[in-house]
C-alpha cells in the first residue's frame, strides 16, 4: 500500500467515495469543513435559534457535550466566517496535502476541543468559531514547514514561524481585554498544533 511521508496510507480504490464524486468538488477534509461552516451559517440566518444548538456555552456543556465539537463549525457573523475560512483554505489545505486527511482531521479537531477547554478554564460565557482549530493547523505547519511565507495584512512578508509567534504574543497581551475574542483558545489551539508538529518531526524524522 502506498504511504505518504508521514506513514499514513494513501487509499486509492475505484470504489471509494472520492472516486465517485465529480472532480472539482470540495471533497477533501478541509474543503468539507469549509462547506459545512458556510452551510451552517446560511441555515442559521434562515432558522432562528438554530445556532444555539451548536454554540458552546460553559453553563450547559455537561447537558450539551456535543458543543465541544460543533462550536468549531458556527460563526458569529459574516466577517468572522469569511476570515476564518480564508485562513483555513490556505493553511488547512496545505497541512492536509502534507500529512494526509486523517492526520489533518485529528490535528484540527483535537486543537479545537483543547482550545475550547483552555478558554473555559479562564472565562465563562459562549464560544463559537473555528479559530482555535485553525491556530492548531498553523502551529503544526510552523514546525513541519518553516519555509512557508505568509503576507501579514496581505502586505508584510513573514515566515510562518514569525507569524505564529506574533499572533501568540498579541493574544497573550490581549487576554482580559474584554473584546469578546477567545484569546486563550487561540493560544491553547496553537500549543496543540506545535506539539503535533514536534511529535511528527520526531516520529517520522521529517
Amino acid at each position: 500500500m502506498k504511504r505518504n511521508e508521514w506513514g499514513e496510507p494513501e487509499i486509492q480504490g475505484r470504489g471509494s467515495l472520492r472516486d465517485r464524486l465529480p472532480s472539482g468538488l470540495p471533497v477533501s477534509s478541509s474543503g468539507m469543513i469549509i462547506l459545512i461552516c458556510i452551510v451552517l451559517f446560511l441555515l442559521g440566518a434562515i432558522i432562528p435559534g438554530l445556532k444555539g444548538y451548536f454554540i458552546l456555552n460553559t453553563d450547559y456543556v455537561m447537558q450539551r457535550p456535543w458543543t465541544l465539537l460543533t462550536h468549531m463549525f458556527v460563526h458569529a457573523n459574516f466577517d468572522h466566517l469569511f476570515w476564518n475560512m480564508i485562513v483555513l483554505f490556505f493553511f488547512g489545505t496545505e497541512l492536509e496535502r502534507r500529512v494526509g486527511e486523517r492526520k489533518f482531521l485529528e490535528i484540527y479537531i483535537i486543537s479545537g476541543i483543547v482550545a475550547a477547554i483552555g478558554q473555559m478554564m479562564i472565562a465563562g460565557g459562549s464560544m463559537l468559531g473555528a479559530s482555535g482549530a485553525i491556530y492548531g493547523v498553523m502551529g503544526c505547519l510552523a514546525i513541519i514547514a518553516p519555509e512557508i511565507r505568509v503576507l501579514l495584512f496581505f502586505v508584510i512578508p513573514l515566515s510562518i514561524r514569525s507569524a505564529v509567534v506574533l499572533f501568540a504574543l498579541i493574544d497573550f497581551l490581549m487576554m482580559g481585554a474584554g473584546d469578546n475574542i477567545a484569546h486563550m483558545a487561540h493560544i491553547a489551539g496553537l500549543l496543540v498544533g506545535l506539539a503535533y508538529g514536534q511529535a511528527m518531526m520526531r516520529w517520522y524524522k521529517y
